[in-house]
């Protein structure tokens, strides 16, 4: 009897042993730069595949819109930014012209790839060549997480170009902030929010001067070239292209007409721009709301400016600040917005993967609330984006618990920047 005590003991302390030992090599191959690799690389598949075959016709833009403007430039039709006004800064055109490199048919799937080989870039820069840290690792997989439930728009989009471009600037912001400065300035001429991102740098960095001086020679050489390429003001005309959008109906202030339209409303209307290729309201106030976002938009920045001043003047270290200013810069830009197209949820996650980086207990809330902006996001396009365009109560919903996600982040990441570089408080003894 206590022989098989002891045998049914002996056992169970073995199985016991041989479950801690296959918990500590999952948690291992977890924790290592293969399981990275192969979750950044499943991810990757499940999202050109979605683009190439998904309902929705989540590649649209890219292969109705990019495909045709590379196609007309290439036949010496029209050069979109210098023979036209454009609604993208000139080096957008580098990009849609690249993924024609194989030819007109294979246009989505270059173009896929492209973003693909960017974002591994950026992947391996934020992984490093030293020894894994616990940081970079978290992530790492914040980042494959986020794509994940972004779905086939984190791919699918000009802004796509722009986003591994802007995480490897900021993550060589401490280190390289020459080399930062020229990776998110290249960023703002293919897409403009990058620039946001360079007027975090310049408020948080030491070497401040040094960003200044090289994004602008940077800046004026690019436009110096499409100068003398013949876009004459057509460099600059997506400043006005802009300026010239109407309220589009994903917007967070499109949100109070929507709610009118599921009100019964009958003179508030949703309408396909065909010359920017866009839904927009239309409806009492709605061009007077359009008009209120710049402004709106203008203030945001400059309260972000001054916050952001303050801390560097309390000498706040570029670590503290750099990754909650550049949150607030790029929601801002969100919130404020008059188009609020679904692709701008992709901006998030430069400044929430340097948080990370930099300090991801203190990041785990805006980290968890751009998750959730990623997953509605994803909900609503492009798989039942009609349901919106005919304003279905639970979409519109959707879509305000989504702007109230955003303001949640505004809201945290101006307390982060009011509270970076705050002095210690000395106890009295």
């Amino acid at each position: 009897m206590r022989r098989s005590v002891r045998l049914v003991v002996v056992t169970l302390g073995g199985e016991r042993e041989a479950t801690v030992r296959t918990a500590g090599a999952v948690r291992r191959f977890l924790g290592g730069r293969a399981a990275l690799w192969t979750g950044f690389a499943v991810v990757h598949v499940a999202l050109i595949a979605l683009n190439l075959y998904g309902q929705g016709q989540p590649l649209g833009d890219v292969t109705s819109v990019y495909r045709v403007w590379a196609e007309n430039a290439v036949d010496g039709l029209v050069r979109m930014g210098i023979d036209v006004p454009w609604v993208y800064p000139i080096l957008a055109f580098a990009p849609m012209t690249a993924a024609l490199a194989l030819g007109s048919e294979w246009y989505a799937q270059t173009w896929l790839a492209i973003v693909s080989v960017l974002d591994a870039i950026a992947f391996s820069i934020l992984l490093g060549s030293a020894r894994l840290s616990r940081t970079r690792r978290i992530a790492a997989w914040w980042w494959v997480g986020f794509l994940a439930v972004l779905g086939p728009i984190a791919l699918g989009r000009i802004d796509a170009i722009t986003v591994p471009i802007a995480i490897t600037g900021l993550l060589f912001a401490a280190s390289r902030p020459r080399v930062a400065a020229v990776l998110l300035t290249v960023g703002a001429w293919v897409k403009v929010w990058p620039a946001a991102l360079v007027a975090a740098l310049v408020i948080a960095a030491r070497r401040r001067v040094e960003v200044v001086t090289v994004a602008a020679a940077l800046s004026v050489g690019i436009l110096a070239v499409s100068i003398v390429a013949g876009a004459g003001a057509n460099a600059i005309g997506f400043i006005v292209e802009q300026a010239g959008r109407g309220l589009q109906i994903e917007a967070p202030l499109a949100t109070a007409w929507l709610w009118q339209i599921v009100a019964g409303a009958k003179d508030v209307t949703i309408v396909y721009d065909r010359d920017i290729l866009t839904f927009q309201i239309e409806g009492p106030g709605a061009d007077v709301a359009a008009a209120l976002t710049t402004p709106l938009m203008i203030v945001g920045v400059a309260v972000i400016v001054l916050f952001g001043v303050r801390a560097a003047l309390r000498r706040a270290h570029l670590g503290e600040l750099l990754a909650p200013l550049s949150l607030g810069f790029v929601v801002v830009l969100m919130v404020a917005n008059k188009v609020g197209s679904p692709q701008f949820a992709t901006w998030l996650a430069a400044p929430v993967i340097l948080g990370l980086v930099y300090r991801p207990a203190r990041f785990a809330v805006p980290a968890a609330l751009a998750g959730a902006v990623a997953l509605v996001t994803h909900i609503i396009y492009p798989y039942w984006y009609g349901w919106l365009l005919i304003a279905n109560p639970a979409f519109v919903f959707l879509l305000t618990v989504k702007s109230g996600l955003l303001i949640a982040m505004l809201v945290w990441s101006l307390r982060a920047v009011w509270q970076a570089g705050r002095p210690k408080q000395v106890s009295e003894g």
